[in-house]
């Protein structure tokens, strides 16, 4: 078990003594902390405008390159259930060294990549470095932070996992399109910048103090009786919001330069990049809004954003595509966010942790199954048809996820 100690305080390390080597001051460890999250991130989506290049050279098509996108998921399940709790037993500090080195072995595999095999590879083991940052990364953020970033912190964390996130279409599609070497560059520099974070993080100090004889255990997944019916409508709007956040990334450079005729990795990148940081953006604003109002107003703006989206498919659309990307975003930011607010909110101070790992693997499910059959589907109908069909089907998850969320309040106001 692990108790909070104050940012830039001392504990116990499986390396020894905090005072055996010098550590950074709060404010440093902070940035330490918030720099590594956005670095980790950004590797897990560097490989999105890169795709079409794989599969120009390897003789692939959309169906495999969604495939090689979904095997992330994977990754990040696998960590969540294997490594959820490990922070609390050796460190957070400990956990985050891993990460980056973790997510160091993915740019690795990614550089010297000869087939499908080592691409496929790739993902997973960056699906393994996103699963330990996910939640080790957000509670280092928070417990670093000064008393007076406090109510910040939360704010914090979530800019930099939605904002590295971002970054990595954006840089990668930039390095492709204007740099040698286009599936090189980037992951050298990424390295590179993975070495600069993992050397800062160090020095930080452990935020939390060991408990001398715990054990590791697997992260336990269940939803309480008494929070299903609370859970169930955010869960389902957490599905459909990461279903459009895996499948857009996946496909949307595909029908950007198939369907709409540009074939620019960095403006493929940039595409990407614009839902993920009006995601990032929308969760950073609207984090005092009541929870929910706040959760059915982001399921019915996710319903607008697919409309969009499935509009400006039929309509070969980039300006459509454009708009639908920025609403979308906004829809699976809200949504995603206060789901996770009412989840917490109503879960047993001693289930928390098992009712928001469940609720993360089911959001992380989406980023598998839907992107998959849709890539089968744009191999038989297209990529116009499976992708309004796509977002017909997110449309109707989300409608039945307001329907849920609105009796589930009512239910929670008649027994106040």
């Amino acid at each position: 078990m692990a108790t909070n100690t104050p940012p830039g305080g001392t504990g116990r390390h499986p390396d020894g003594p905090a005072s055996a080597r010098r550590t950074l001051r709060p404010g440093p460890a902070l940035g330490a902390a918030v720099a590594a999250f956005a670095v980790v991130m950004m590797g897990t989506t560097i490989p999105t405008p890169l795709y079409s290049i794989y599969g120009s050279q390897l003789d692939f098509g959309v169906t495999t390159t969604t495939v090689i996108f979904a095997v992330y998921a994977a990754g990040v399940i696998a960590a969540l259930i294997l490594c959820g709790r490990w922070s609390d037993v050796v460190g957070r500090r400990p956990l985050l060294i891993a990460g980056v080195l973790i997510s160091a072995v993915s740019a690795v595999i990614f550089v010297t990549a000869g087939g499908l095999g080592q691409l496929l590879a790739g993902r997973v083991v960056s699906g393994l470095s996103a699963g330990i940052y996910t939640g080790t990364a957000t509670a280092a953020v928070i417990e670093l932070a000064p008393r007076s970033w406090q109510s910040r912190a939360p704010a914090i964390a979530t800019a930099a996992n939605m904002g590295g996130l971002g970054l990595g279409p954006l840089v990668a599609g930039l390095l492709a399109e204007y740099a040698p070497a286009p599936l090189h560059t980037v992951f050298v520099v990424d390295l590179v910048v993975l070495a600069l974070v993992g050397t800062a993080i160090w020095f930080i100090a452990e935020p939390v103090t060991i408990t001398p004889g715990a054990r590791l255990s697997l992260q336990r997944l269940s939803v309480p009786p008494q929070v299903r019916a609370v859970f169930t409508g955010p869960a389902i709007a957490a599905f459909a919001g990461f279903a459009v956040l895996g499948t857009f990334t996946g496909i949307a450079p595909s029908f950007l330069a198939k369907v709409i005729g540009i074939d620019n990795h960095a403006a493929a990148g940039a595409l990407v990049a614009l839902l993920l940081a009006s995601s990032a953006a929308i969760q950073i604003i609207g984090r005092r809004a009541p929870t929910g109002t706040a959760l059915i107003a982001g399921c019915a703006i996710l319903v607008v954003g697919v409309a969009v989206l499935a509009w400006s498919l039929a309509a070969a659309s980039l300006t459509l595509l454009i708009i639908g990307a920025v609403i979308s975003g906004v829809g699976q930011g809200i949504s995603f966010s206060k789901g996770m607010a009412a989840v917490v909110a109503a879960s047993p101070d001693d289930r928390r942790a098992e009712v928001t790992s469940t609720y993360f693997v089911v959001a992380y499910v989406a980023l598998s199954v839907p992107i998959i059959g849709q890539g089968i589907a744009a191999a038989h109908w297209g990529l116009v048809t499976a992708g309004i069909a796509f977002n017909i089907g997110v449309g109707i998850l989300c409608a039945l996820a307001m329907i849920l969320i609105v009796f589930a309040l009512r239910r929670s106001a008649d027994t106040a």
